[in-house]
């Protein structure tokens, strides 16, 4: 469907409520931080030469920005405990994290993990949690943040204490912890998302996002870095509307529904920034009968997309390996702990996964975003 150019409508929502409050328009949508945007090239555009582009990466490199913990003990080569407080349990995402980090330990013989944490993304919980292992005394401390700054003090309280600290999925302050493990980058993430929405609706489709929270790190800079693209690469694109609807499904399957019913025809998809709310939203779009209509993209693990992209009611699912990132995490932990990872550092040698390069300062990047199909969903357990 051909439509007029739009502003950005950003609509703001009390946790719980379903109803649609529109606010004023803004030029930027930036999420919890004012960090700059850098969109990717434009389909079709011409590329530096690969060789170009890695000599240029590697000039802009930052200077290591990560905290260190004061008076760590030497545990090189020797048996260490580490717990995992990802932003919630229960759910598949975070059951596939554990799972990478249990191979992890396995395979690497001495390490132990344990994952404990809120059975809802809630950020006050998430920092009892913590405190309770730093008082208990781990040798690591690994995590998935509900908020970057919210989470800092908890982190480097246990830096300070001489704990071991690594993120993965959902970063905190920089100098809270030593290495974040990132999934993709952000902008790759942008990238991957909205040229999957303009292959399937076209380059002046109009959207929505169903979201977690504003504040949540990795899907604010996810959803910066869309914007940016979309406006460089499909300006004819309309960004409707951001809802939150925390890690609830019934939330986001209500959200989601929301607008459908607020926009009808002029919604030609809906952004999934979640786990939770890719198919709660692919639920709402199929019990609409908007099938074929109003498209779904998202960040979702491939179990619980599998039932939508099978019916045909969902064509791709942006994401990468949940499994990876829990793996690499764990490889990273024992990598600082034995002094081969350092703020000198260039990359990470992660057993399975190879070498994994190191972006942004104190950033490991996992690699990136993988888009699963009709043609490979299946070939995935998780």
């Amino acid at each position: 469907m051909k439509k007029l150019l739009s502003g950005v409508v950003l609509t703001c929502l009390a946790v719980g409520a379903i109803g649609l409050v529109p606010v004023a328009a803004q030029d930027r949508w930036d999420g919890a931080d004012d960090l700059p945007v850098n969109p990717l090239a434009c389909p079709g555009e011409e590329m530096m030469a690969e060789g170009e582009a890695t000599e240029e990466a590697m000039a802009e490199m930052p200077m290591y920005d990560g905290g260190q913990p004061t008076n760590a003990p030497d545990l090189a080569g020797q048996p260490i405990t580490l717990v995992d407080v990802p932003k919630l349990i229960g759910i598949g995402y975070f059951a596939a994290t554990t799972q990478g980090m249990q191979e992890a330990a396995e395979e690497l013989g001495n390490v132990t993990v344990t994952t404990d944490g809120p059975t809802e993304a809630n950020i006050d919980d998430q920092i009892a949690f913590i405190e309770n292992y730093i008082a208990q005394g781990v040798n690591g401390i690994l995590f998935a943040a509900n908020d970057p700054v919210a989470i800092a003090p908890v982190l480097r309280d246990a830096l300070s204490q001489g704990i071991h600290v690594i993120g993965y999925d959902a970063n905190s302050e920089p100098d809270a912890r030593e290495w974040f493990v990132n999934q993709a980058e952000f902008n790759g993430i942008g990238k991957s998302l909205i040229d999957q929405l303009a292959a399937e609706k076209g380059e002046d489709a109009s959207f929505a996002i169903v979201t977690s929270t504003f504040t949540t790190p990795n899907q604010a800079r996810w959803i910066a870095e869309m914007q940016a693209y979309q406006e460089k690469c499909y300006p004819d694109m309309t960004w409707l509307s951001t809802l939150e609807a925390q890690e609830d499904n019934t939330l986001s399957f209500n959200q989601a529904t929301s607008l459908i019913n607020q926009y009808g025809e002029e919604l030609d998809g809906i952004f999934g920034m979640t786990s939770v709310a890719t198919p709660a939203s692919a639920e709402a779009v199929t019990q609409a009968g908007l099938c074929g209509t109003v498209a779904v993209v998202g960040l979702a693990t491939p179990n619980a997309m599998k039932p939508y992209v099978e019916s045909g009611c969902v064509q791709s699912v942006v994401l990468w390996n949940p499994v990876d990132l829990g793996y690499a995490a764990v490889y990273a932990m024992r990598a600082v702990v034995d002094g081969t990872l350092t703020p000198d550092s260039t990359s990470l040698e992660a057993g399975r996964l190879g070498t994994l390069t190191i972006v942004n300062g104190s950033e490991i990047l996992l690699g990136p975003p993988f888009v699963y199909n009709m043609d490979n969903i299946n070939d995935f357990d998780f």
